[in-house]
């Protein structure tokens, strides 16, 4: 299982998403979407325009928005 998380440094989101994944001992990547524009829009493109963080995305491109630890965990 290979996941992309979408986040900025700043959100408290993120940092719980991440912190969840750390614990889980789940190998992921995590890009900025402040620090790239393209990247930016890949997660606009992802959710229709709306940019929402984290966004963590699947290798079989299936993705969550924002989830709260229990669907993320559901989703491990």
């Amino acid at each position: 299982m290979k996941l992309t998380v979408y986040g900025a440094s700043w959100c408290p989101d993120v940092k719980r998403s991440r912190a969840l994944l750390d614990r889980e001992g789940v190998e992921y990547s995590y890009v900025d979407v402040e620090a790239d524009a393209d990247t930016e829009r890949r997660v606009r493109e992802l959710q229709d325009g709306a940019r929402r963080i984290p966004t963590i995305v699947w290798d079989d491109g299936t993705f969550l928005v924002e989830p709260s630890d229990d669907e993320l965990s559901a989703r491990l």
